[in-house]
């Protein structure tokens, strides 16, 4: 199989005062073409600054990352333009990802519009993007104030698959919703990545929800990926007594 993302030796540290925090510690992985790979552990284990580091949200100390065979570390401003067109993140307070000043259907034509896409074609695009997430063509005017949490959550699934990336970033994109909702969201994601052949970086706390869509699974601690593995293989057979701890505070 072909990798979508390589990320290697991936270091990244923050200076607390006269302390160094060691937040990514020299992980390398990879995932590839439309697979759904799961990346679980605390908070604070490092979850969030991997994806950042993945984005180039965050310059990365040390490592690699390739995008679809292409180096991404270091390439400049003008150059993170083709990058965001492969690669969009899912955050996980979807109210703070939108410009409250902005129309909901405007935020979904942005990145294509970015892209070159003339303003008539990127308004079609929107409106279709909108109704694939199970959004009526009226959510286009609305704020993003205006909807509720699983339908603004879908508006940004929505502006992320505009430009049909090779990779989803998904930060604990559900973590904000309740059950219900959490559950159509990844089943939206799920369908969106097989329909368009994407490959998914899911990242979580909560293994059941991970074991119901991933490939493979990543456990984090301490900055390190510590296991690997299946869904069930790291549920019903944990080698890492850390990974251990992390089944049974959800069970």
């Amino acid at each position: 199989m072909s990798a979508v993302l390589e990320v290697r030796n991936l270091k990244k540290a923050y200076q607390k005062g006269k302390t160094e925090i060691v937040a990514v510690d020299g992980i390398s992985f990879e995932i590839n073409k439309g697979e759904c790979l799961g990346l679980v552990g605390e908070s604070g284990c490092g979850k969030s600054t991997t994806a950042k580091l993945i984005t180039r949200l965050t310059a990365a100390d040390e490592g690699e990352i390739f995008l679809n065979g292409k180096e991404i570390t270091h390439v400049n401003t003008k150059e993170l333009r083709d990058v965001y067109k492969d690669i969009q993140m899912i955050f996980q307070m979807p109210l703070d990802s939108f410009n409250p000043r902005i129309r909901l259907g405007e935020s979904v034509m942005e990145s294509m519009i970015n892209q070159g896409m003339k303003r008539r074609q990127a308004k079609a695009r929107a409106q279709e993007c909108l109704a694939n997430c199970g959004l009526s063509s009226d959510f286009a005017d609305r704020y993003p104030h205006q909807v509720s949490g699983g339908e603004c959550q879908r508006a940004s699934i929505a502006r992320a698959i505009a430009n049909k990336p090779s990779l989803l970033i998904c930060d604990e994109a559900t973590s904000a919703l309740d059950v219900t909702i959490q559950s159509q969201i990844l089943k939206l994601l799920g369908q969106f990545q097989q329909k368009m052949g994407m490959s998914c970086l899911l990242i979580c706390h909560d293994l059941a929800l991970v074991q119901e869509v991933c490939d493979r699974v990543m456990v984090m601690f301490n900055g390190r990926i510590v296991e690997e593995g299946t869904p069930d293989e790291i549920i019903m057979n944990p080698r890492e007594e850390y990974t251990k701890r992390l089944i049974d505070s959800v069970l």
